[in-house]
């Protein structure tokens, strides 16, 4: 079969995965997107067939394209992405854009807790070089995923493995980061979540055991006047502010996503 006919094909029966079909196509082929145009003619052979037959069989069973193709593109940046980790999605290139908007001094020491991919510390790092960024994982899967894409873009962020705060116990920092699990465990959306690690998605206290935890063991790690970053649930934003109700919190805001759903919330800590 050529190429183009099985892109026709698909663009017939699923016309919504256009994107998808390019890219699981020029994977199985080794070229870029742009370069199928001037390959739609070149014939598939059996082994290539049956690979893109088989990727499109998972993509129509959910499971993300980052796994398929093995990378992800964040902030302009392309990801080795596996199994271990989350696919990073649009909505955290804001999470980026939020924290880069911040007024922190140069070098300012920056904490990505729960940094999976690495894909948050490594967009930090690259965005502002004089920035010194820590990432913490716990898991080492992930944390293998992470030292792969910190070495590949420069190499500048210090990765640790650890639950939360525990790697950097006595460090302080301008800015801590996170994008951690908030979703409830019976949460309807899990059913289209089946393919991504559970541990990096679920969490306790109907989502918010994580985010309590970020929070409260914020002061202990963050300068006067040092910022804390968080996304979570659309659902979940006034009672993340409520976790900033405790005395020495100020600042305390909500910003929505591009979507319109709150899904950022940030405070400054002066003690």
């Amino acid at each position: 079969m050529r190429s183009g006919v099985w892109l026709r094909q698909q663009a017939q029966s699923r016309p919504e995965s256009g994107q998808a079909a390019r890219l699981l196509l020029a994977e199985v082929l080794g070229c870029s997107v742009a370069a199928l145009y001037a390959a739609s003619e070149r014939e598939l052979d059996a082994d290539q067939e049956e690979r893109l037959h088989a990727l499109w069989r998972r993509y129509g069973d959910g499971e993300p394209l980052a796994y398929l193709c093995g990378y992800e593109i964040f902030c302009g940046l392309r990801l080795r992405i596996d199994t271990a980790v989350l696919a990073p999605r649009p909505e955290t290139e804001e999470l980026v854009a939020l924290a880069l908007a911040l007024s922190l001094p140069e070098p300012a020491r920056v904490l990505d807790l729960g940094t999976g991919s690495g894909a948050i510390a490594i967009a930090l790092a690259q965005a502002r070089p004089r920035w010194q960024v820590t990432a913490v994982e716990q898991s080492l899967a992930a944390a293998h995923v992470a030292a792969d894409n910190i070495a590949v873009h420069g190499g500048r962020v210090r990765l640790c493995r650890g639950d939360w705060y525990e790697p950097v116990a006595t460090q302080t920092f301008h800015l801590i980061v996170a994008n951690p699990p908030y979703i409830g465990e019976h949460e309807p959306e899990m059913a289209q979540l089946k393919h991504e690690p559970r541990a990096a998605l679920v969490a306790a206290e109907d989502g918010m055991a994580d985010l309590r935890h970020i929070v409260s063991g914020a002061p202990q790690h963050l300068l006067p006047g040092g910022s804390l970053l968080l996304e979570h649930g659309w659902q979940q934003g006034a009672s993340v502010r409520a976790l900033f109700s405790a005395p020495g919190w100020t600042q305390v805001r909500t910003v929505c996503d591009l979507s319109g759903h709150e899904r950022f919330s940030a405070a400054c800590w002066h003690g």
